[in-house]
């Protein structure tokens, strides 16, 4: 593997993410990343040669090239008042959630 994440990494990519991680907790996610990074190098030595490159997974086709995906037909959405009725909180026209980011 020619990748490594180091502690620095970690740190640095938490405060962009707006973390405080401990320092067990950034131990774990150095132990997770580079793992990550390991699996990754192992896909990397796998023979794809003779795999034709897929743009669209629309592109994949099942028995006697019939398409996999569903149709793509037009559905009745849920009507709001019953949805808005299961909410734990809203005003009857939105969904009122916890503020998650304060800056």
């Amino acid at each position: 593997m020619a990748a490594k994440v180091t502690v620095e990494d970690v740190d640095r990519v938490a405060e962009l993410a707006h973390l405080e991680l401990t320092q067990d907790e950034s131990g774990r996610m150095l132990h997770d990343l580079n793992a990550i990074l390991g699996y990754v190098a192992e896909l990397n030595e796998i023979d794809t040669s003779d795999v034709l490159p897929l743009a669209q997974v629309s592109e994949l086709n099942g028995a006697a090239g019939a398409s996999v995906l569903r149709e793509d037909a037009p559905l009745p959405c849920l009507a709001r008042p019953v949805v808005m009725k299961e909410a734990p909180e809203s005003d009857q026209v939105f969904f009122k959630v916890p503020r998650v980011i304060e800056r």
